[in-house]
């Protein structure tokens, strides 16, 4: 039997998505990314020189700075950077612009549930308005275990609120990968592959996979709504795959 919920999904259905690009005019790439009532910002500054202390000067250092919608930094924020820069490394290009650092804002403007991947999804689309080199694109989604042992996905904070576990995964981009003409970097995105996955909660193996399934599964439309709209305004170094 298929749970209900309260705004009439099913338990596999996204939220409606939403995104711009080019939304904050100072910075050098910024996007604005919505899923349902969660919004987020992203502005991109640099790359700059110089790197952060204990950082590799031989590569580029993404510096992630996440700022709440109201009140001081805690601890679950500061978690949020961490991985967000994990995650942001991962996917661009460090060794192009070596002793520089990019910085990755993302200001919350509304949390109504699954905040992390909707700022990861920011984030990465922030970079590419930057021109940022990236090795290929993210996709991030949210994927819930409710008491009754049902997987959902995109949960919204009410949600979040009484479910037993959830995960946040981050998938790269099986349809298209973002390379700058003239990288010596091959186009190779992990089809299969997971660049992040973060777990809160009591979660079995067997749960764990089965929200690992319905996640991978959730990111084909994730990757499809994301390429459209970055069909629609291309830039000429950003060549997508047919």
């Amino acid at each position: 039997m298929e749970i209900e919920r309260t705004d009439g999904r099913t338990q596999y259905q996204l939220r409606p998505l939403a995104c711009s690009r080019s939304s904050l005019n100072r910075a050098h790439g910024s996007a604005t990314w919505s899923q349902g009532d969660t919004k987020v910002i992203a502005a991109v500054y640099g790359p700059k020189a110089g790197t952060n202390k204990n950082e590799n000067p031989e590569k580029a250092c993404i510096e992630v700075i996440w700022k709440p919608k109201t009140g001081q930094v805690g601890k679950s924020e500061k978690e949020y950077e961490m991985i967000l820069k994990r995650t942001l490394q991962s996917i661009c290009i460090l060794t192009i612009n070596p002793n520089t650092t990019t910085s990755v804002i993302l200001q919350v403007v509304n949390d109504d549930g699954a905040l992390l991947p909707c700022a990861i999804n920011a984030a990465c689309l922030a970079l590419v308005d930057a021109g940022i080199p990236l090795k290929h694109l993210a996709v991030s989604v949210c994927c819930c275990l409710a008491e009754t042992g049902d997987v959902l996905l995109d949960p919204t904070k009410k949600e979040e609120n009484t479910m037993k576990a959830f995960v946040y995964l981050v998938f790269p981009n099986s349809i298209s990968s973002v390379v700058q003409q003239g990288s010596s970097t091959p186009d190779k995105p992990m089809e299969h592959g997971i660049i992040t996955s973060v777990t809160h909660g009591v979660l079995s193996v067997e749960n764990y996979f089965r929200c690992l399934e319905r996640g991978q599964a959730a990111t084909a439309k994730l990757s499809n709504f994301l390429r459209n709209k970055l069909q629609s305004r291309l830039p000429s170094d950003l060549p997508v795959d047919s």
